[in-house]
């Protein structure tokens, strides 16, 4: 596949990039970055070295003295070498340094320095659709998802059903994150129904036949391995009473579809609304990720049962989006818009389906969603908007 620019910016100082296995980090740092010292730490060899002896990555450094940039890959495979990479950054002869990683979670959990402060963290993203331009297709962005890595390979299922076993072998069981691997494997299962929904705790945990905090803690492994995310509800304000669960979403919608048993009493329409909702959702995080970090993503769910299912709240932005996977728009389809508008008339109301034609229907914009996402770009406002 030919090479694709993304919206993603250099920050122009040291920076930690992270982002799920397969998001194109190694292949934009290389075009991005050709000459710097490359330090691959998922090379086994070089992983031994710097977990015995996490100072020899000062003499690789000192050993290339024309070098400016120095990328570290896979950091959270032998973090200690951070406390070095902090040593060189206050020395006398400091480098810009680059620190991939697919997981926060051993970073975290072993205490290291993250360099206080001195290194961006910032996340990349599957593919946008105005990144991919003419060569965006929706029904396979729905049917195959958007990482790099799926999305250019010629057999796209077969490289989707090896990409959670991928991490199966090489993050979870490497790593010793759960003690029983099976037990985890049927919670990915269950946890897939739960995509575009509201997270149901103790109904997980009896089909997984574990505990709730088993399962709580299992939700934080997907968060720090970056395969899943939880969507807060939006109560600023709040006039109605609320609904406290968060929905969760997979990062990317093919990874969802492959994990999402499908037998037949599964109807298509089952998996077709949360893949929908769940593309329509990467999307957004990424828009605010590249260009409006002080924004945040909720959702909004009265316990009367109105419901909208993105909310993006942050300076300048105030955002209510409903997505249908439908040909047709209905008035009823606006209802939750319309009850949000009356307790937030501040808002803007955007209502994204499945068909051809923009329309505006009591005043609210209604966008195709192929339309929305082609035309959605960082830095710039949400389309529906100019």
């Amino acid at each position: 596949m030919a090479h694709i620019d993304r919206f993603f910016a250099d920050p122009g100082r040291s920076f930690f990039l992270f982002g799920p296995r397969g998001t194109g980090k190694s292949t934009w740092l290389r075009t991005l970055f050709p000459s710097a010292l490359w330090v691959d730490l998922l090379d086994p060899p070089t992983q031994r070295k710097l977990l015995v002896r996490p100072e020899s990555l000062k003499e690789l450094v000192d050993g290339s003295p024309e070098v400016d940039t120095v990328v570290v890959d896979e950091v959270q495979r032998a973090p200690r070498v951070l406390d070095v990479v902090h040593q060189i950054l206050e020395s006398s002869h400091p480098r810009r340094f680059v620190m991939t990683g697919s997981s926060s979670r051993k970073l975290k959990r072993s205490g290291v320095d993250l360099l206080g402060g001195r290194a961006e963290r910032l996340l990349l993203h599957p593919f946008m659709a105005a990144e991919l331009g003419s060569d965006f297709q929706m029904e396979r962005a729905l049917e195959f998802g958007l990482v790099p890595l799926i999305w250019s390979s010629p057999s796209p299922k077969s490289q989707l059903a090896a990409y959670a076993d991928l991490y199966m072998r090489e993050e979870i069981q490497q790593e010793g994150l759960v003690r029983n691997i099976a037990s985890f494997s049927r919670f990915l299962e269950a946890a897939s129904f739960s995509h575009g929904s509201e997270i149901n705790v103790s109904h997980i945990a009896r089909e997984c036949q574990v505990g709730r905090t088993t399962i709580d803690s299992w939700f934080t492994i997907l968060e720090d391995l970056l395969l899943a995310f939880r969507l807060p509800v939006f109560t600023k304000r709040a006039k109605r009473a609320m609904t406290a669960r968060a929905k969760l979403f997979f990062f990317d919608v093919g990874v969802f579809r492959s994990l999402r048993p499908m037998g037949p009493l599964d109807q298509p329409t089952e998996v077709a609304g949360p893949a929908l909702e769940g593309l329509i959702a990467q999307h957004l995080r990424a828009w605010i990720d590249y260009g409006h970090p002080e924004c945040r993503l909720f959702y909004w769910r009265t316990r009367g049962g109105s419901e909208v299912d993105f909310i993006l709240y942050g300076p300048g932005v105030f955002q209510a989006i409903e997505v249908k996977h439908s040909q047709h728009v209905r008035r009823s389809d606006l209802r939750g818009l319309r009850t949000f508008r009356q307790d937030y008339p501040e808002a803007n109301a955007l209502f994204l389906y499945m068909g051809k034609e923009p329309l505006v229907i009591d005043g609210i914009p209604c966008l195709p969603c192929s339309d929305f996402l082609q035309r959605l770009r960082p830095n710039q406002d949400l389309p529906g908007l100019e």
